[in-house]
């Protein structure tokens, strides 16, 4: 005798007498829906009658009425669902389950856990569906994206319960913060970016803070930018938890997402700076046998930095900010740079939204990813061409293109300036026959000679601190930017 094949399909996860317990709760001292507003939403509840009770609860509530089994009852009857949720004396029954005490919480948890099991099913079917019967348009590629978007969003969904915290917490971080800047000598709270003029006016880059550090082009920005991302990367230490985990105490594990450039133009731009061999030569091979075996040492030296690049082209803000939360999960994650805002895209505008508020929607998206990831973010940024019509080339706030958001938005907004790249495009004719011709080219050329090999990051908003300009040494060749020496400061400050 066979044995039947199809046997009956199990129930998804639930637990209906925890679902009870809960909704009895609430009807018994409303007072209980406080506890468990932040953790179950209607659509946790299993049975959908619960799901029913719960929602016009909580809706009576924040109304500032009473739910209990007698006004639900005139409500349910207004709305023609009495018989629905099964009667009268299903309300009076889920009374009689009521939970008492601090339970009632732990009986959320089971259900809302449950309810995670039960979209886990639900997307896992929908992928499987999508992989055996897939849209026209859609890859393998785009399938494994679609997959992975559900997947943070359900485990952010997991994670969600946080509330408030009290002030004493907040204390004791701000403290931890202090004693931080303590140990590395004062001056440096945050993620030192390796540039100490830069490090002791922002204090190094702090966690939650939205960055955004904008020029024109040939400015430098890209390599300020790589600059410091290796800096934060090189210097990176930690120390092991006793639960197995690192928990970082110096430089940054760092998630770089170029959007403009490859990730080896960028290792060659890494190379050419500690190897002082220019990214030209190195991309040319026009190399001699010494500087083959310099770059040799220092692939071998930066092999195992903590610099993940992602260089997808076009990527939408979704899909960075789940690989920035994925990177976070897997290998830990400190640091965000991103090259460069104005190039991230909108997946859901559906080409309704003109470009300034998708840019509104992405630099919210960016402080919100850096509250949720506790990282700086460094967002690199376009200028208008408005920079070019005036005299005086250093840009300004209103100088940033869809300006409103992003300014708004930042905790910090720096700009790159290099006057030698503008001087050295306005040589003044000199006439030997005109001694005014000559001095003004004398000027021109002491000038010259002044900001050669330097640059300016202005600091033109800074919550946590004072604005300026930070002069910083900038080596064309190979793409460096680093202290200027002191005297050379002195002189700068003298002109």
């Amino acid at each position: 005798m066979t044995e039947p094949t199809d046997k009956p399909a199990a129930p998804p996860p639930n637990n209906l007498a925890a679902e009870a317990a809960v909704l009895g709760a609430i009807l018994f001292d409303n007072n209980a829906y406080q506890y468990i507003a932040d953790i179950l939403t209607a659509e946790d509840f299993y049975a959908p009658a619960h799901q029913t009770v719960y929602a016009a609860a909580a809706n009576l509530i924040q109304l500032g009425r009473v739910a209990d089994g007698v006004t639900l009852r005139e409500k349910f009857e207004q709305e023609d669902k009495l018989t629905e949720i099964g009667g009268a004396k299903y309300l009076v029954d889920l009374l009689d389950a009521a939970a008492f005490g601090p339970e009632v919480k732990d009986y959320a948890r089971i259900i809302r856990d449950l309810a995670i099991r039960r979209e886990l099913i639900r997307v896992g079917g929908k992928i499987q569906g999508s992989a055996i019967r897939p849209e026209d348009d859609q890859t393998g590629t785009d399938l494994i994206s679609a997959a992975e978007r559900q997947l943070f969003d359900l485990a952010e969904r997991g994670s969600s319960e946080r509330g408030f915290s009290t002030f004493a917490d907040a204390l004791a971080e701000s403290l931890r913060t202090a004693e931080a800047a303590f140990k590395r000598g004062g001056k440096i709270a945050g993620i030192p970016t390796g540039l100490k003029d830069l490090d002791e006016k922002l204090g190094g880059f702090h966690r939650s803070d939205l960055l955004i550090l904008a020029g024109r082009p040939s400015m430098g920005k890209t390599s300020l930018a790589t600059n410091i991302a290796y800096n934060a990367a090189s210097s990176y230490r930690y120390e092991p938890q006793d639960d197995g985990s690192k928990r970082t105490v110096d430089g940054a594990i760092v998630a770089f997402f170029s959007l403009e450039m490859s990730s080896e133009q960028l290792a060659t731009r890494i190379l050419a700076e500690r190897t002082g061999i220019s990214s030209h030569k190195i991309r040319q091979g026009a190399l001699e046998k010494g500087d083959f075996e310099k770059l040799a040492e220092a692939t071998a030296e930066l092999q195992n930095l903590p610099l993940y690049i992602d260089d997808t082209g076009g990527i939408s803000i979704s899909e960075l900010t789940a690989r920035a939360r994925r990177l976070q999960r897997s290998e830990g994650l400190d640091m965000i740079v991103i090259d460069y805002l104005q190039l991230i895209t909108v997946s859901n505008s559906g080409g309704q939204a003109n470009r300034v508020q998708e840019v509104t929607q992405i630099t919210t998206a960016l402080k919100a990813l850096a509250k949720d990831l506790n990282v700086p973010v460094v967002a690199l940024s376009q200028l208008s061409r408005a920079v070019e019509q005036r005299d005086d080339k250093r840009p300004q706030l209103s100088d940033l293109r869809e300006s409103g958001s992003i300014e708004q938005d930042a905790d910090i907004v720096m700009f790159v300036f290099r006057e030698e790249y503008y001087l050295e495009r306005t040589e003044p004719p000199a006439d030997p026959n005109d001694p005014s011709s000559n001095e003004k080219w004398k000027a021109w050329r002491a000038r010259l000679d002044q900001v050669y090999g330097t640059a300016e990051v202005i600091v033109s908003k800074q919550r946590h601190g004072p604005i300026g300009t930070v002069r910083l040494a900038f080596d064309a060749k190979v793409t460096r930017f680093g202290d200027l020496d002191q005297s050379r400061q002195m002189e700068e400050m003298e002109y």
